[in-house]
């Protein structure tokens, strides 16, 4: 039996909203609504959804960025958020992060070889010859020439940028690597090989991956489990072939079928209208129904459905989704 790394259980992240004068309490924005999942060891968990569903600020929750307002992170089985000093040190160096847009990500006053040798020199002392070695050999790690130490990050291409990312994200040989939208700011030419670099690098280094994107493409080839959030909570989560062969919830159904097709005589499907309830507001019951296709008004708005089984390594979160014989 695989051993889970990271546990999220029941995670909350409320956030008041700018106050009118005419309110005496400020609303709450629900980012983050009841979130449940884990990360097993040497694996990729994909989060998709649409903008605005919470998938960047449970990342930001993930890496302490955030505090949250309610439920626990558990990573090798100790609560992240009550871990202080040398523990919290440790859990700094074993998740690290690597986001979307390259060009803010990486200071354009620093030289690659400081880029990638700070995590090194704050986390581990290493100094002289031997991290030049070591910021060398995490450069060929990523396919980057050891000469382009000496450059700035204007010097590089979007995707050239990105390996620089990947490559101060591996210096502390993390056990956990936050991917929010890592390839979405590249040009498509360059997507598939920065994709094929993390798989690479999962299977070299047996390092977990939690992957936040829209991106259902690259989720397919590149995950193990598939979460689908909307407005804040989890309402599909299987295997990634599971997910994809055979998706229960109208809103994960809806997703798959507005990918576009390559082939130009196969008809587009009809997708869900509408736009994404405010997160300060949601709709009563299903947060989904007012978009769902299947709604059932005697239940859908009235009744919050919550994730339930259904089947092996899948869980839904839907009022309408068939019971299995």
């Amino acid at each position: 039996m695989a051993e889970n790394l990271l546990e999220v259980q029941d995670l909350v992240k409320h956030f008041p909203s700018p106050r009118s004068l005419l309110q005496r309490r400020p609303k709450m924005i629900r980012a983050v609504d009841g979130v449940s999942f884990a990360i097993e060891k040497g694996t990729t968990f994909a989060l998709v959804g649409e903008s605005g569903c919470g998938k960047t600020t449970l990342a930001k929750l993930i890496l302490l960025l955030e505090q949250t307002t309610r439920g626990s992170i558990r990573f090798q089985d100790q609560q992240a958020q009550r871990m202080r000093g040398k523990a919290l040190r440790e859990y700094k160096r074993s998740v690290q992060a690597v986001f979307q847009d390259p060009y803010s990500s990486l200071n354009p006053r620093m030289r690659v070889m400081d880029i990638v040798a700070e995590p090194l020199q704050t986390h581990e002392g290493i100094r002289g010859n031997a991290l030049r070695t070591r910021v060398f050999e995490l450069l060929e790690e990523v396919s980057l020439p050891t000469n382009s130490a000496s450059l700035y990050p204007h010097e590089f291409s979007g995707g050239q940028r990105q390996r620089v990312a990947i490559a101060r994200a591996l210096a502390l040989r993390p056990k956990l690597i936050v991917l929010d939208e890592p390839v979405s700011a590249l040009d498509v030419s360059i997507r598939a090989q920065i994709i094929n670099l993390l798989a690479d690098l999962q299977e070299r280094l047996g390092v977990s991956y939690l992957l936040i994107s829209h991106d259902l493409a690259m989720v397919e080839h590149m995950s193990h489990v598939v979460a689908v959030m909307y407005l804040g909570k989890i309402v599909e989560m299987s295997s990634k072939d599971e997910l994809y062969t055979n998706p229960q919830h109208p809103y994960t159904k809806a997703l798959l079928e507005a990918v576009p097709q390559p082939d130009p005589t196969i008809p587009m499907r009809a997708v869900i209208s509408g736009e994404v309830a405010s997160p300060i507001n949601p709709p009563s019951g299903c947060h989904f129904h007012p978009r769902c296709p299947i709604a059932d008004a005697s239940i859908c708005p009235v009744v919050e459905p919550v994730l339930e089984e259904y089947g092996r390594d899948h869980a839904v979160s839907c009022h309408k989704v068939p019971t299995l014989p």
